[in-house]
């Protein structure tokens, strides 16, 4: 059996934050699928480990172990974090030694009785679909890329068709609704995309849902108008959301808008929450993190969002904001374009590890997920790494 092993960027520096040091690369949503997942797919073989010294000893839900980077005996396979495949399966045989897109080697085969220990460019290529990510704000263009394709490919799962009372705009075979609850009322428009709704989930009158765009169990969408974004597990959300990300367990349950933009796990954003996504010259947009300039080429780009950060009521975000894990936003009528991980407002202050693991705690209950020694260790690890970021 060849083994899959995920390999993360090394370093995971200023271009990952705010999820450098917090959690796996491998672990983002790229599209409507997480990165793991979508290489899991392609290969048709599940993950042994994941690589990185950044996000070692990592926890949380069903993930693989998070390792030390390490030497790789074959037969196996190590993809890197950084790509993400598109949907269609991955064939590779002999002499194949190594998977490439656009002449950069995404991953390596390792044959039985050899061993891997570090990428190289040797041996023959296979070119493969997908994006390649250069940053965390790359998730966003993958979203772009992908999400279309990711939820078409639901037409064929068995749905409960078009709910009782909603209005279609488009294909109604678009609507996917898989044993969810859909109030009357609710406007899908699948002219560009299908709309897929998750057993489990709850969307509310008053919401209009442009596909593409995917809603996963246990959310709930409250109201709005939500267009090409993803949701994944146990989200909350309202308001005006555009092509953004919310990698799961994220509230945003109130109006405001919020796009082109990544949302991690346990976020809390205030009422009236506003991103900024486009500059007033129009041109690409820059990063700026702990000193670091970053070129995203990008013309529409929020903010993004580090596991349980926190804005306060009517919180204005400018185009390109980090806010890193665990801050809690206020205090500045515009908060800087980096908010450390950690802050306690925008005054220099900072959250203490044992107060961010009380407010932690007290999140995961709301969403009656369990509190354990091996989270509580692994939140540990990341409060630490963030004082040498």
């Amino acid at each position: 059996m060849t083994s899959l092993y995920l390999l993360e960027p090394a370093p995971a520096g200023a271009a990952w934050a705010p999820f450098a040091g917090v959690r796996p690369v491998a672990e983002l949503r790229a599209g409507l699928w997480r990165i793991r997942e979508r290489w899991e797919g392609a290969l048709q073989r599940d993950t042994t480990a994941i690589l990185g010294t950044h996000a070692a000893g990592f926890t949380e839900f069903d993930e693989p172990p998070a390792r030390e980077p390490m030497p790789i005996e074959g037969p196996a396979v190590v993809a890197a974090s950084w790509f993400a495949p598109a949907g269609a399966p991955i064939e590779s045989v002999a002499p194949v030694r190594r998977l490439t897109h656009g002449g950069t080697t995404v991953a390596w085969v390792v044959p039985s009785g050899e061993h891997w220990e570090r990428p190289t460019d040797d041996g023959p290529g296979l070119e493969v679909d997908g994006v390649l990510l250069r940053g965390a704000y790359d998730l966003v263009t993958a979203l772009e890329k992908l999400l279309t394709a990711d939820c078409a490919d639901f037409r064929a799962a068995p749905s409960t068709g078009v709910p009782e009372g909603s209005i279609v705009l488009g294909d109604p075979a678009n609507v996917i609704c898989l044993r969810a609850a859909v109030e009357p009322g609710v406007v899908f428009d699948v002219r560009n995309g299908a709309v897929v709704i998750e057993e489990g989930a709850e969307v509310r009158s008053g919401t209009r849902l442009e596909g593409p765009a995917y809603v996963g169990g246990g959310t709930r969408v409250l109201g709005g108008f939500i267009r090409g974004s993803v949701f994944g597990p146990e989200c909350r959300v309202r308001g005006e959301i555009a092509s953004t990300v919310f990698l799961g367990y994220g509230n945003k349950a109130h109006d405001g808008f919020v796009g082109h933009s990544v949302v991690g796990h346990w976020v809390n954003l205030g009422a009236g929450t506003t991103t900024s996504n486009l500059k007033n010259t129009y041109g690409p947009v820059r990063l700026e993190v702990g000193g670091a300039r970053i070129e995203t080429g990008r013309s529409n780009l929020g903010t993004l969002f580090g596991d349980h950060a926190k804005t306060a009521i009517g919180t204005m975000l400018a185009t390109g904001t980090v806010v890193g894990a665990g801050a809690n936003v206020f205090g500045a009528p515009t908060p800087p374009k980096h908010v450390p991980a950690f802050a306690w407002g925008c005054a220099g202050e900072r959250v203490s590890e044992e107060g961010f693991l009380t407010v932690a705690r007290r999140v995961l209950a709301r969403r009656e997920v369990a509190w354990s020694d091996a989270r509580q260790d692994s939140l540990r690890r990341t409060y630490a790494r963030s004082l040498t970021r």
